[in-house]
C-alpha cells in the first residue's frame, strides 16, 4: 500500500510542477500566451485563477498523502544484545548449578 501512496505523491508532484511552471507571477503565463488575461481561452475565463487553485489542490493532496503514508509504515524492530534472541528467551536462561564438595 505504501508503494501506491508513494506513486500518487510522485504523480501529484509532477502535476504540481506543471502548474508552477505554467504560471507567471505577473498574470501572463499560459493565459498571456493566448491573448489578454481577461480573454476567454478554451471556454475558461481567468485561467490564472484555475492554475492557482490547481496549485493549492496539488499542495494539499501531497500533504494529505504524506500524512496518510505514515499510517502504512511499520515500526522497526529493536536491536538487542542477545545474539538475536528475544528478551524473554535471554531471561529464561539460568546459570549452571554448583557442584557440592
Amino acid at each position: 500500500m505504501i508503494g501506491i501512496v508513494t506513486a500518487l505523491v510522485i504523480i501529484a508532484s509532477i502535476i504540481l510542477a506543471f502548474f508552477v511552471l505554467v504560471q507567471n507571477p505577473k498574470g501572463g503565463g499560459l493565459s498571456g500566451a493566448f491573448g489578454n488575461a481577461s480573454t476567454q481561452v478554451m471556454g475558461v475565463k481567468q485561467s490564472g485563477d484555475i492554475m492557482e487553485k490547481g496549485t493549492w489542490i496539488m499542495i494539499a493532496s501531497i500533504g494529505l498523502l504524506c500524512i496518510i503514508s505514515v499510517s502504512f509504515m511499520t515500526k522497526p524492530q529493536q536491536a538487542n544484545d542477545n545474539g538475536g534472541k528475544s528478551a524473554q528467551q535471554a531471561q529464561q536462561k539460568s546459570a549452571p548449578a554448583k557442584k557440592g564438595k
